[in-house]
């Protein structure tokens, strides 16, 4: 593989034996899914393919692995450690870069913001975020047949992620559990970008 220095039936062995079985069937998804999304959106097929798969590699990792990972070689915002569940996104791009030979830039953030997203997505990030968010192996069928829809409108890269980030706020709400400000931040520029549009 171009991006990549390992060879992909490493990768996926890598993975299956470091993930649970529902988070590598999920992994295969996301990389498939990528692959359409970035053909629909004229980005590298290839490239998407490789993010898809590697995008969750830390995933099953506990947390004083992440933690240790996050402290010894990353600079991590303090308001994306509030919440434990994203805190694998920047150690798969670590892990990525340093376990698989990824060099690439665009895959290496498209991975690192894959859960919280940031204020100035790359098409190539949107397609990634929300490949994780519709791939058919694992996700309920009527979240992704919503943003499917969004998908096929104009401007619908934007219009299916803050669909996206409408269900996340309200399952955060629901659930009782706090809220990244840059969650709201993207959330308010998305709604900002999609009504200057309609």
């Amino acid at each position: 593989m171009d991006y990549t220095k390992t060879e992909e039936n490493e990768i996926k062995e890598w993975l299956k034996n470091n993930l649970s079985d529902e988070r590598y069937i999920h992994s295969l998804g996301t990389a498939e899914c990528a692959r359409e999304l970035a053909k629909q959106y004229n980005e590298d097929q290839d490239k998407a393919y490789i993010a898809g798969l590697l995008h969750d590699c830390a995933k099953c990792f506990d947390n004083d692995k992440l933690l240790e990972i996050i402290k010894n070689n990353l600079q991590i915002d303090k308001n994306e450690m509030m919440n434990y569940k994203t805190l694998h996104a920047p150690v798969s791009a670590f892990c990525a870069n340093n376990y698989f030979g990824v060099c690439d830039n665009e895959i290496l953030s498209a991975i690192r913001w894959h859960t919280l997203g940031c204020k100035d997505m790359s098409t190539f990030d949107k397609i990634i975020f929300l490949a994780d968010k519709i791939e058919p192996n694992t996700r309920e069928k009527s979240y992704r047949d919503k943003i499917l829809e969004k998908l096929k409108e104009e401007n619908g890269l934007d219009k299916a992620l803050l669909t996206c980030y409408k269900e996340t706020i309200k399952s955060l709400v629901k659930r009782g559990l706090k809220i990244c400000p840059i969650t709201i931040e993207i959330y308010n520029k998305l709604l900002d970008i999609t009504n200057s549009k309609e």
